[in-house]
Formats: C-alpha cells, sequence, structure tokens
C-alpha cells in the first residue's frame, strides 16, 4: 500500500526536478575579529571629529598651554622656571585658600551627601513626595551669582533685612527679651547714676520718707506704652517704700525736671530693686501711672536701682560674614543648591535596591534604623561614592559664591583656590603666569578624584 501511494506520488512530480530531502547548510558567519577594516575606521574618525576638534580646542591646548604658561614671567616674555610655584606656594593668600579648601573637601561633600540620603529616604514616605522633591531639587536651577546675591542678603546684620538674624533674635528674645525702654537715661544724674546697663540713686531712702522721683528721658512718644497713665505720686506710709518712674517730659515745655508736672505719663511695667548694700532684697514692678511699693521691708536704708532688664538693648544676632564664620556660612549656601542633586542621584540609586532584602531584615526582627544603617547604606555606597567624588570635583572649583557672598572686608579669609587663580590673573595684578601655576595646582587636586570616578566607571561595566 505504501509503495503504491509512493508510486502515485512519483507520477504527480513534474519531469525532470528532483526534491532533495536533506536541509541546506547554514551560512557561517565568521567570529568578529580583534580588528576593523580601513572602511569602518575612516566611518568611526568622520563621527568622532567634530568632538575631538571641540576636546582638543576647549581641553587639551588650554591646560597645554596654561602648563607652558606658568614656567613664564608675569607678561610671559621671560621663562622663570619654578619661580612662580615658589611663589605661589610662600603666598599667605595662597596658603589661606588651600586650607579653606581642604575645608570645602572635607565638609561640604560629605554634609550634602549625608542630607542627601536622609532626604531621599524621607522622600519614599511622605505622601507628597514629587512636590518635596521638586522643592528641594528647585535651588540647582538658580544660578551661583544669584545664590550669592541672595544669601548676601539672608546673612545681612540687620534682622529687619536679614533672614537668618531674623529667625535667631526671635527664637532669642523667648529666653532673653530686650527692655521696654532702650536707650532712657535719668532726668536727674545726680539722683540716677549709672551701674552698667542699670541705674542706681545715689542716696538711700527708707520706709516712710517720701517717695523717690525717677524719671527718665529720651524715651520717644512711640515707644511709651500705650497702657501708660498719667504719673501718680503714691501717698508715703510708714511701713512701706515707695516712689515713681516716670517720662519726665511736658509737651510744649514748662515743665520742671524733678517733679511729676500735668500731663506727664508714667512709665508701667518698670523693674525696681531695692539693695542693702550690694544685695538685692526686694524687688517691685511699676504701675500704668508709674508708682511702685516696696511692702514688708525691715527698717533701714536703702538705695534704689533700675533694673538693666529694662534698658537692655535687642540682641542684634550673629555676625555670620565675620573672618570666623564666613566660611561656613558659604558652605550652608552651597548646600542649599547641591543637597537636591544628591537627594535625586540617591533616590535613583534607592529605588533600584531590591525590596525584599529590606523586607526580609524587618521580618528577621530588625528596626528601620537598623535596616536603614545595616542594609539600605550598604547596597546604596556605590552611588554614595559616585555622588561624594562628584561633589568634592564641584567644590574645588568653587568660585562665584566665594566672590560674591563676603564683604571686601574678609574676602581674604574666605579665600579658594579658583578664586585666588582669578584674583592674581585677572584682578589688579595681571599676573598670568602666577595665575597659570595656580590653575595648574587646582587641575593637579581635580585629576585623583577625576580617575577615581573613571576606575568606578569602567569596574561597573
Amino acid at each position: 500500500m505504501a509503495e503504491s501511494e509512493a508510486t502515485e506520488e512519483e507520477q504527480e512530480r513534474p519531469p525532470g526536478r528532483v526534491i532533495s530531502t536533506t536541509r541546506p547548510a547554514a551560512t557561517p558567519v565568521p567570529p568578529p575579529g580583534p580588528g576593523r577594516t580601513p572602511r569602518h575606521t575612516a566611518v568611526a574618525l568622520a563621527f568622532l571629529a567634530p568632538a575631538l576638534v571641540l576636546l582638543g580646542a576647549l581641553v587639551v591646548y588650554p591646560i597645554l598651554f596654561t602648563s607652558v604658561r606658568s614656567f613664564y614671567s608675569r607678561l610671559g616674555d621671560t621663562f622663570v622656571g619654578l619661580d612662580n610655584y615658589r611663589e605661589m606656594l610662600s603666598s599667605e593668600r595662597t596658603l589661606i585658600a588651600i586650607r579653606n579648601n581642604a575645608i570645602w573637601v572635607v565638609v561640604a561633600p560629605t554634609l550634602a551627601t549625608g542630607i542627601g540620603l536622609v532626604y531621599a529616604v524621607l522622600a519614599e514616605r511622605v505622601r507628597w513626595q514629587t512636590a518635596f522633591k521638586v522643592a528641594v531639587f528647585m535651588p540647582m536651577a538658580i544660578s551661583g551669582l544669584a545664590t550669592g546675591v541672595i544669601f548676601r542678603l539672608v546673612y545681612e546684620d540687620d534682622p529687619n533685612r536679614g533672614l537668618a538674624n531674623a529667625v535667631v533674635t526671635t527664637v532669642a528674645d523667648v529666653f532673653r527679651s530686650s527692655g521696654q525702654y532702650e536707650g532712657a537715661r535719668p532726668s536727674q544724674p545726680d539722683l540716677l547714676a549709672p551701674q552698667g546697663k542699670a541705674f542706681l540713686t545715689s542716696r538711700a531712702f527708707s520706709p516712710g520718707d517720701q517717695p523717690a522721683p525717677l524719671g527718665l528721658l529720651a524715651i520717644r512718644p512711640g515707644e511709651v506704652p500705650d497702657a501708660a497713665e498719667e504719673a501718680t505720686v503714691p501717698r508715703p506710709a510708714a511701713d512701706s517704700l515707695s516712689g515713681v518712674v516716670w517720662l519726665d517730659f511736658t509737651r510744649g515745655g514748662g515743665g520742671e525736671a524733678g517733679t511729676v508736672d500735668p500731663t506727664e505719663l508714667g512709665l508701667p511695667g518698670v523693674q525696681v530693686e531695692a539693695l542693702d548694700g550690694s544685695e538685692v532684697v526686694a524687688s517691685a514692678v511699676s504701675a500704668e501711672d508709674g508708682s511702685f511699693t516696696f511692702d514688708d521691708l525691715e527698717p533701714g536704708d536703702y538705695r534704689l536701682r533700675l533694673s538693666e532688664s529694662n534698658f537692655r538693648p535687642p540682641w542684634g544676632g550673629v555676625n555670620w560674614l565675620s573672618a570666623t564664620l564666613v566660611t561656613p556660612a558659604i558652605i550652608a549656601a552651597w548646600l542649599w543648591i547641591w543637597i537636591g542633586f544628591a537627594m535625586i542621584v540617591i533616590g535613583a540609586g534607592l529605588s533600584a535596591i531590591p525590596r525584599d532584602v529590606q523586607e526580609a531584615a524587618r521580618v528577621d526582627g530588625a528596626g528601620e534604623w537598623q535596616v536603614f544603617r545595616r542594609v539600605t547604606v550598604p547596597l546604596l555606597m556605590p552611588v554614595l561614592l559616585v555622588v561624594l567624588v562628584t561633589l568634592v570635583i564641584n567644590v574645588l572649583k568653587v568660585f562665584d559664591l566665594v566672590l560674591i557672598i563676603p564683604p571686601g572686608s574678609v574676602q581674604n579669609e574666605a579665600n579658594v583656590i579658583a578664586l585666588e587663580m582669578w584674583r592674581v590673573s585677572f584682578g589688579g595684578a595681571q599676573d598670568q603666569g602666577l595665575g597659570s601655576a595656580l590653575s595648574m595646582l587646582l587641575f593637579a587636586l581635580v585629576l585623583p578624584a577625576m580617575a577615581f570616578n573613571i576606575k568606578r566607571f569602567r569596574s561597573e561595566r
């Protein structure tokens, strides 16, 4: 039966056509060789040529020219060898710049990376994480020059203008309030004499004496409390010591110094102390009409003192741009810009961490801090290193903030290598040779960080 079917199939085939039952062999693909043909090399060079030209013109040539220029004099017409490098390393301004750069390298990238890590972790737990990230990253869109102008205003000494001192003085006033009558002085200097910022009577008073007249001047009408009433002299009592504190000034003139005249206002809230020798034995606060009374005093002689708390000036805040604080203040401005960069990069690395590892740690009983310290941070270490090294390269070249924020009086204390290079090359000295030497110093400091980054990138391929 099979033979008859095969015979029928053979009869149906067209004559002269033979069908092969074996599959044709696949065309062998030559293994990729280590080299390329000249045509491939020419095409690759054609595509790379624009980039190579730009790289050579903007990077390679300036480096070579600067390195050669650093061995020549200020005008570039005399070969001086290593004199520029000797002068650079013996200059006090350069040594201060190197010191400040060392502070920048140690402090700024570490803080930016640490705070960025905390922000990245917290951003995953807040409800409005997109808005939070935008708010933190937004300073990256502001130029360094604009940031310098902003923080120059933030660090103003006047709390009414400078945000930093406004915040600090507001907190300080909670614990140390200023006096109501700053700048006041006695109307009778022979009766009230200065004792530091307080005023002490020159003679003693005893219970039952006539009330002590403690008049003050140099208080503007707007500084008198609204609750102040017309000054009233209290009646003397045998077992008490009393007095009055008032604004000894009559509008329109005609008043008598040391006497409570009609329409003169009492000064409420004045702290008055009774002293037995140098010891404070009692204190009182003047009423709305300026009167005060000490009851239950032992018989004797007491001198009265208007406490310094009445005349204490408001705290002026911190001099952020002083020689001591100028570098930390500039670092804070730099952190405001670059924390957002660190947060975004670390957040990207955080999203790539396998969550099952963290969940396994939690199942094993680890707390959130242990998970963060023993699981999250070790897994993020490659990303943290890249961020840290990138920020190190950035702070070595910091320039605009140091140029704009410090006032001229402390510019030298805030100096860094990039700024010193600019000041030497394009400032008053116009010393291109020394400026080139400083450029090469900065280039030498940046090279190790760049080499480290390149090595890590190659190891991760």
